[in-house]
């Protein structure tokens, strides 16, 4: 099967709707017209580069470029985290700890994939260890940056209560409990919904650009349930890091709730 090329006459075609949709935005006067324009135009920048770059990569087939171009991507996504939350930690803890949290998770997954489920070789393949990573990266940042708002928020807001735990002898973690549990199952809940209308509500990326390429259905779909299986760990794994080192910040050794260490409140 030949694969179809698009040419930028088929791509203004499609970047029409995307006009015509920002008109109805603007005529409802939702004040979205701007960022949609702007977030239009950052993506094809964004891919046009990331094109250009993984040709170079696949050219070179280098380690070296491979891993360089994976920390580039996983600094990305830390500064992306930091950017989601409402409340971040002050300094730049909310972007050491996400970063951390996706490191050792998505890394760790990534990694044991290629060395161990697929086998390639070499294992720094770039036709499988970028988008592979790229997948990890981009779902998991999504779960921590979900799960460390959501922490960082309900703790805040239910500071009383948590305090006077304290007060009745908790500890940290026995008094933020409920904040932790809570925050974990909001990072969770997007994979979880994502595993369980695949296939029946929704044709994933991955699996749909196998088909455009030619790939056999069910090959593709092999390839799509290893992914999501992936994605699924390496995010909940490194929501509940994500989660447990911001709770730990967020207390002093003598377990003193320490709202300083929270952005832009020092009270």
């Amino acid at each position: 099967m030949n694969i179809i090329t698009l040419s930028a006459a088929d791509l203004s075609l499609a970047a029409i709707l995307v006009i015509a949709l920002g008109a109805v935005s603007l005529k409802l006067k939702l004040g979205q017209t701007r960022q949609l324009f702007v977030a239009s135009l950052r993506c094809t920048v964004q891919l046009l580069l990331m094109g250009f770059i993984l040709k170079l990569l696949f050219a070179a087939a280098s380690p070296g470029a491979i891993i360089i171009m994976a920390f580039v991507m996983l600094l990305s996504a830390g500064q992306a985290v930091t950017s989601r939350m409402h409340r971040p930690l002050s300094g730049r803890w909310s972007y050491f700890f996400g970063v951390a949290a996706m490191f050792i998770s998505s890394f760790t997954v990534t990694i044991f994939a290629l060395f161990i489920i697929i086998d390639i070789k070499p294992w720094y393949t770039p036709q499988y260890a970028i988008p592979l990573l790229g997948m990890m990266l981009g779902n998991t940042m999504t779960g921590v940056a979900l799960s460390m708002d959501t922490l960082t928020t309900s703790v805040f807001q239910n500071r009383n209560m948590i305090e006077g735990r304290l007060i009745l002898g908790e500890k940290w973690r026995e008094a933020v409990q409920d904040q932790i549990k809570g925050a974990i199952r909001t990072g969770l809940t997007p994979i979880i919904n994502s595993m369980a209308t695949t296939g029946l509500v929704s044709l994933p990326g991955m699996m749909t650009g196998q088909i455009l390429a030619g790939s056999p259905p069910m090959i593709a779909v092999s390839y799509q349930i290893l992914i999501m299986f992936l994605i699924a760990a390496g995010t909940g794994f490194g929501v509940i890091m994500a989660v447990h080192i911001t709770a730990r910040h967020l207390f002093d050794h003598r377990h003193r709730l320490r709202l300083d260490r929270l952005a832009g409140d020092n009270a």
